[in-house]
C-alpha cells in the first residue's frame, strides 16, 4: 500500500470526528436507543443484501449527524437512521434499493417525502463529507495486508472468510455500544483483530503501538466473551451474491440480547423508537 494512500486514510481519521458524548445534547434520548436503531439497521441491511461497508457508512453518518443536532426526539430516530442507510446505499451499492423500499421497511413510520427531506438535512449538516474510513474498511485493509502472499494481488481477498466473519461479529456487537465512539475507527478495527491474531501481526499491518490499542482491546473483552459463547460463525448464502463476496454482506444476529447478557445495557424497550411490528419480517415488496 502506497504512502500516499496510507496518509490519506490517517488524515480521514482526523477529519471525520466522532464522539461518544453526543447524547448529552439530546436529554430525551438514552444510549440504548442508539443500540436499538443500529441493530434494526443491521437487520434491514441483511434483508436487502447490503454490504457491511454500507451499514458502517450509515452508522458513521448517523453518529456524526447527531453531533450537529440538539434535543432530537426519539420518534425521529428511525427517520434519521433509515435516511442515513439510504444515503450510504447510494454511495456504496451498485444496485441500491429504491426509495420506496426504504420507506416500506419502516412500516409506515416514514414516507418517501420525509426521507428525501431528511436526506437534504443530513447532507447539509455533514457538509457533504461522506467518505470516512469506516471500522470495516480499516479491518479489511489490516486483514488483507496481514494475509498477503503476493504483492501484486492486494485487491484480491487472500484472507479466510471465516476469520473475517469472527472479527466482524465482534465489531458489530461493539459498535452498538456508544462507548465504541471513544476510539478511532482504525484503533477499533486493530484492537478487534488483535483478539484473533498476534499483536506483532497487527502492529506490522497497522503501525499502531500496544499502548495505543490496549484500552480499546481491554474494553472489548466482555463483548469478545459474549460473541464466543453466543454467536455462531456462519457464512450465509445470498441470492445473486457470488460466494467470494458473501462475507462482505452485512448480517444480523441477536446482538441486543448479547448486550443485555453482558449487562452492557438494561433490557431494551423498543417502543417509541421503531414502529412495530418488526418491519424486516416482510422481506418482499408486493
Amino acid at each position: 500500500i502506497s504512502d500516499d494512500v496510507w496518509i490519506k486514510m490517517l488524515n480521514k481519521e482526523l477529519k471525520y470526528v466522532h464522539d461518544s458524548g453526543f447524547m448529552e445534547q439530546h436529554p430525551s434520548l438514552q444510549p440504548s436507543m442508539r443500540s436499538i436503531l443500529l441493530d434494526w439497521l443491521m437487520e434491514v441491511s441483511e434483508v436487502y443484501t447490503l454490504h457491511r461497508e454500507t451499514f458502517y457508512l450509515a452508522q458513521d453518518f448517523f453518529d456524526r449527524f447527531m453531533m450537529t443536532q440538539k434535543d432530537v426526539q426519539k420518534n425521529r430516530l428511525q427517520l434519521i437512521g433509515i435516511t442515513c442507510l439510504f444515503i450510504a446505499s447510494k454511495i456504496e451499492e451498485i444496485y441500491p434499493p429504491k426509495l420506496h423500499e426504504f420507506a416500506y421497511v419502516t412500516d409506515g413510520a416514514c414516507d418517501e417525502e420525509e426521507i428525501l427531506e431528511m436526506e437534504l438535512i443530513v447532507l447539509k449538516e455533514l457538509n457533504w463529507d461522506l467518505c470516512p474510513e469506516t471500522v470495516i474498511s480499516w479491518l479489511k485493509l489490516y486483514i488483507q495486508v496481514a494475509s498477503l502472499k503476493d504483492d501484486d494481488n492486494l485487491l484480491v481477498p487472500q484472507f479466510s472468510q471465516e476469520t473475517f466473519i469472527q472479527v466482524t461479529q465482534l465489531l458489530d456487537l461493539c459498535i452498538l455500544d456508544i462507548n465504541s465512539l471513544k476510539f478511532q475507527y482504525g484503533i477499533l478495527a486493530a484492537a478487534a483483530f488483535c483478539h484473533f491474531t498476534s499483536f506483532e501481526d497487527v502492529n506490522k499491518v497497522s503501525g499502531l503501538s500496544w499502548d495505543s490499542m490496549v484500552d480499546c482491546a481491554t474494553w472489548m473483552l466482555p463483548f469478545l466473551r459474549t460473541t464466543r459463547e453466543r454467536a455462531r460463525v456462519q457464512l450465509k448464502d445470498f441470492k445473486k451474491v457470488a460466494p467470494e463476496d458473501r462475507h462482505n454482506i452485512q448480517t444480523h444476529a441477536d446482538y441486543l440480547a448479547m448486550l443485555e447478557s453482558e449487562a452492557q445495557l438494561s433490557p431494551l424497550p423498543v417502543g417509541g423508537i421503531l414502529t412495530p411490528p418488526k418491519s424486516t419480517e416482510k422481506t418482499t415488496i408486493h
